[in-house]
């Protein structure tokens, strides 16, 4: 077996020269260099080919094995069990591997993993059996030094030598692990057997040109089909020529890196992975926390993200809520320069914490924290000092902690986004004994640069929307009074969804002889300018009501008159004028009802608006049918009243589609479900008002609980549209009794 033509099959090559019947193969030197111990047997255990290597590792000479039973070489007690166990594997024609001792010519005795691949030839099957040693690799080279094969023998790149018939002769345990099931099999193999296609070719073409030229070829990827797997892996290889003593190539050698697990792929993904998990609404508070829960545990042990004023928390500077930074006062800890809005932590309690989420932050005027927010650098200590003289020395608080937990690397890293510096990330390692690496730097540092985008979106839409409100705030009535006629109770939940505030308004006008005009509406749009449209509609609608016109009539004049302002709008004087062009369009859904106490009768006109309902003192409902009528804004001021006569104590119930309609639901479901909730009576107007909206919203009454009643705006701001309710107990009155009411 020196050749091809005598040994036949795949294993030749890979075992160097191999003796038949003690033939000693011609010109062996050179291939004998980096040839891995091995040996041919047939199906009966009996050696029928023997390489120098083998010779080297066990002493026995080729004349001294070939043609002898193999169970010579096994240190076993009985030997001829052990053949016997082999010539059974054999039979089953599957390659194998294992664990046996073997016994050297000098009587000594060691274990050796073999691996056994089945060559076919003419008549039969032989075996190529190669010894590797005990960390997975082929005993291959022969080297002054153990450290060196073993350094080569272990290392986590994927290394084969192919001799120049460019059949593989060596792999270590990290190649052999790149090909997964195929393992060791290459082994004597041609590269076009071990990946066969356009691949293997092409690493043929490369491995050849570095064979003919010595220049090397340097990480060029490549496509690597493991047998057993679906997909491809990618794979990036370099390629070196190896020359023995005489300086004749004898191989090459492959260095082969498995790109989907290298570092810089894994960060990739990682990166990938927590960016999805942050900026998934636009509320500040939520985003700051995603980024603090993305890092932990995967990147840091503890992590914070503190906000400076520019960015608010939430709607607390409209309700009067927690003082701004810049006016709390410094204390011995240091300036309050952020507020805490974000903190995760890998222990159980964030132990690591000094504030809670919505506090201010307290920093010494001199630290790596208010360095890096006026720098708008990082701040990298993979090894934090703690020595005395630093700026822990000035900040005792931190500094217990740091010694308490053991923390020892940080970064903090600005929030920057479009130009603006919003905060910080801090990170920390206490359990991970690893310090930050520059790697792990410039993976957080990816990772904050697109939360500050996602916080700085959240920040635009907080601040217009805070402003939405106030306005909303502003612009609607603060107190509503249904006179001597009824008894009224209003709720409004803002829209939590990122559309913004919407325009929703309602109120109640009192007329002559104790009557009372009650008005609903909903602008389309949303944002500052829905607000101030709707701003505009309800002094607008007001103004017509106490006119004192009937229902139909107001809404035809209302509906004029927002066309009239449309028309404006669409001539373009605000560009003449310098501005940016034509104003908002304006239209609206409404409805309109005028209740008179004396008669019991109500009129009811709508625009386009949901129907109304009516719950009778009993408990039942109705929702009576009003002719829709088109929108308010679209000019055709054809709109139609129904009367109804009303027992004393019924309640008239007006809200807009933020009520009824959700995206899993129609129309139809949400009016079912609003007539369940009506029919459920009490006691107090208010506390009515707050069951049907906890009936109608049960996830929002779920996390904020009862709405507060103290004025028209209340509850949480997590409405997927704006919810507006207005509710109107009747009484009854004698003419008498109306005539001495008075209008204010």
């Amino acid at each position: 077996m020196g050749s091809e033509a005598e040994g036949g099959g795949a294993g030749s090559a890979a075992a160097g020269p191999v003796a038949h019947g003690g033939r000693g193969g011609e010109g062996a030197a050179p291939v004998e260099s980096v040839a891995p111990p091995a040996a041919v047997l047939d199906e009966r255990g009996t050696v029928v080919g023997w390489t120098l290597a083998a010779e080297r590792v066990l002493g026995y000479r080729a004349a001294e094995v070939v043609g002898r039973p193999a169970s010579m070489l096994v240190a076993a007690k009985d030997p001829d069990r052990a053949l016997a166990w082999w010539t059974r594997r054999a039979r089953s024609g599957r390659s194998w591997s294992g664990t046996v001792a073997l016994r050297a010519k000098d009587g000594t005795a060691s274990s050796a993993v073999l691996e056994a691949s089945p060559m076919a030839r003419d008549g039969g099957r032989d075996w190529f059996v190669t010894g590797i040693d005990q960390f997975g690799a082929a005993l291959w080279p022969p080297m002054d030094t153990s450290a060196a094969a073993a350094l080569m023998a272990r290392s986590p790149v994927g290394l084969s030598i192919w001799d120049t018939d460019l059949r593989c002769i060596w792999l270590n345990a990290a190649a052999a692990h790149q090909d997964d099931l195929l393992g060791r099999q290459r082994l004597g193999r041609l590269m076009t057997e071990v990946q066969p296609g356009r691949s293997g070719l092409n690493i043929v073409e490369a491995m050849r040109q570095v064979l003919r030229t010595g220049n090397p070829v340097i990480e060029r990827e490549y496509t690597w089909q493991v047998p057993g797997e679906e997909n491809e892996r990618i794979l990036s290889a370099s390629y070196f020529r190896v020359d023995g003593a005489d300086g004749r190539p004898i191989g090459v050698c492959n260095m082969a890196t498995d790109i989907d697990k290298s570092l810089a792929r894994q960060h990739l993904l990682t990166l990938g992975e927590m960016g999805s998990r942050i900026g998934t609404t636009l509320d500040v508070v939520q985003t700051a926390q995603e980024l603090a829960d993305a890092a932990v545990p995967l990147l840091a042990d503890y992590v914070t993200v503190d906000l400076g004023e520019t960015v608010p928390l939430g709607a607390e500077e409209a309700a009067g809520g927690e003082p701004p930074l810049n006016r709390l006062q410094a204390s011995p800890e240091g300036m309050p320069i952020f507020r805490r809005a974000g903190a995760a932590s890998s222990r159980r309690g964030m132990p690591e914490s000094i504030w809670r989420i919505g506090e201010p932050v307290y920093v010494p005027s001199s630290s790596p924290f208010t360095r890096a927010l006026y720098s708008g650098q990082t701040h990298f200590e993979p090894y934090l000092d703690t020595s005395p003289g630093t700026w822990l020395a000035r900040d005792p608080r931190r500094a217990r902690r740091i010694t308490q937990l053991g923390m020892h690397s940080l970064v903090i890293v600005p929030l920057r986004a479009r130009g603006n510096v919003l905060g910080e990330a801090v990170f920390v390692r206490h359990d991970n004994p690893l310090p930050f690496s520059r790697d792990d730097m410039l993976l957080l540092e990816e990772l904050v640069h697109r939360a500050a985008l996602s916080l700085d979106n959240a920040r635009r839409y907080s601040r217009e929307r805070t402003a939405a409100l106030a306005l909303q705030r502003n612009l609607m009535s603060s107190t509503l009074t249904g006179g001597a006629a009824v008894e009224l109770a209003a709720r409004y939940l803002p829209s939590g969804a990122h559309k913004g505030v919407g325009g929703d308004w309602f109120d109640a006008v009192l007329l002559p002889d104790a009557r009372v005009g009650l008005v609903i509406g909903d602008v389309v749009g949303h944002g500052i300018h829905a607000a101030a449209l709707m701003g505009q509609l309800r002094t607008v609608t007001a103004t017509l009501a106490d006119l004192d016109f009937p229902p139909e009539e107001v809404l035809a004049r209302l509906d004029r008159s927002v066309g009239v302002m449309n028309d404006r709008n669409s001539t373009g004087d605000d560009a003449r004028e310098g501005g940016d062009g034509p104003g908002p369009m304006m239209t609206c859904t409404c409805a309109y009802a005028v209740y008179d106490p004396v008669t019991r009768q109500c009129a009811i006109a709508s625009a386009g608006h949901p129907p109304p309902a009516v719950v009778l003192p009993g408990g039942t409902v109705l929702f009576p049918e009003v002719p829709p009528g088109p929108p308010i804004g679209l000019g055709t001021m054809a709109y139609e009243s129904v009367t109804l006569e009303l027992p004393e104590g019924s309640v008239i119930a007006l809200y807009t589609d933020g009520l009824i309609e959700t995206r899993e639901a129609d129309l139809g479901a949400g009016l079912e479900r609003l007539g369940a909730a009506l029919a459920r009576p009490a006691t107090s107007l208010e506390e009515y008002s707050s069951h049907i909206i906890g009936a109608m919203t049960p996830r929002i009454w779920r996390q904020a609980g009862p709405l507060d009643a103290a004025g028209p705006i209340a509850g949480p701001l997590a409405a997927d549209d704006d919810i507006a309710l207005l509710l109107a107990r009747t009484r009854v009155l004698t003419p008498d009794q109306a005539a001495a009411q008075r209008r204010p």
